[in-house]
């Protein structure tokens, strides 16, 4: 199933065994809320993780927002009993931790399938290892559940020996192959986290360059760069002027029978017509999760 338009320009992390934590995301203006079992839950934890966050889809509404969960590997003890658990919770999608092959995908489907997981819980890929990375292009097809793809470039940072610079150039090679990967097969796709959250200046740098990359949204560790990361992944003004004005000139054009669109002196072809509707569209959806706020 391809991934529908829909505002993913901020997703949070927030830890899976703290109730304050799943209660205070409610409130917040993220677009995605990725509860964790993973990294942010310690081993002695991860079953009555379960069910806090069991607890909490219960009695509280998300207001629209995208829940995932991102679940213990397959190959963990827990892994399995993770899976079990999303397929009976209201969550949009399970994140798999370190996926490094179509094999682990279709496994982990086939564990959600056999215990009754509607078919809109759609699976997300952890790109966050070489060998992921190398794969990427298998992972992206390896089954119609799999809707989207997140860069995990702390761990990737680990496994390659690189540092974090400002212009993240040890990353690119790794950025752009997930990239091919997840348009190639129309999959949303998430850039990594940025770690000092000190430095503001940085960490907008950091979006921008997602921006320009191509990147849906950021991934992010903490509500205090929200704003930030919306700001940088909402469509700007400009944009949506240029979008309005393609859309009403093919409309106009398409009325009068004529092949031949000319705006502001330029060709229009139909690849920018089907990019200005999916601003419009990003740009209504945004407004009917937020309220009208970006």
């Amino acid at each position: 199933m391809s991934a529908p338009i829909r505002p993913r320009r901020s997703a949070l992390y927030m830890p899976g065994s703290n109730p304050r934590a799943l209660e205070k995301a409610r409130d917040l203006p993220c677009d995605v809320i990725i509860v964790d079992l993973e990294d942010a839950v310690a081993p002695d934890a991860k079953e009555t993780a379960r069910e806090i966050i069991a607890g909490a889809l219960l009695t509280g509404d998300y207001g629209g927002r995208e829940l995932v969960l991102r679940v213990n590997g397959p190959d963990t003890a827990w892994g399995y009993a993770d899976l079990a658990f999303a397929a009976g919770q209201p969550f949009d999608a399970v994140l798999l931790p370190k996926v490094e092959s179509a094999d682990t995908v279709r496994r982990a489907e086939a564990v959600l399938a056999a215990h009754g997981a509607p078919e809109s819980l759609t699976l997300w890929c952890m790109m966050e290892t070489p060998r992921g990375v190398l794969a990427a292009t298998e992972i992206a097809a390896a089954t119609p559940r799999l809707a989207g793809m997140v860069m995990g470039t702390s761990d990737l940072a680990k496994d390659l020996h690189c540092l974090h610079t400002p212009d993240r150039l040890p990353f690119m090679t790794a950025l752009g192959l997930c990239l091919l990967a997840a348009r190639a097969h129309d999959l949303a796709i998430l850039d990594g986290v940025y770690l000092d959250l000190g430095d503001d200046e940085g960490f907008a740098a950091s979006c921008r360059q997602g921006v320009e990359l191509g990147f849906d949204g950021k991934t992010l560790i903490h509500p205090k760069t929200i704003a930030a990361a919306n700001e940088a992944f909402s469509p700007t003004a400009e944009h949506l002027a240029w979008a309005r004005k393609i859309t009403a000139a093919h409309a106009e054009v398409a009325a009068q029978g004529k092949g031949v669109l000319l705006v502001d002196g330029k060709l229009v072809e139909a690849l920018h017509v089907a990019e200005a509707e999916r601003i419009l569209a990003l740009a209504d959806q945004i407004s009917a999760l937020h309220g009208g706020a970006a």
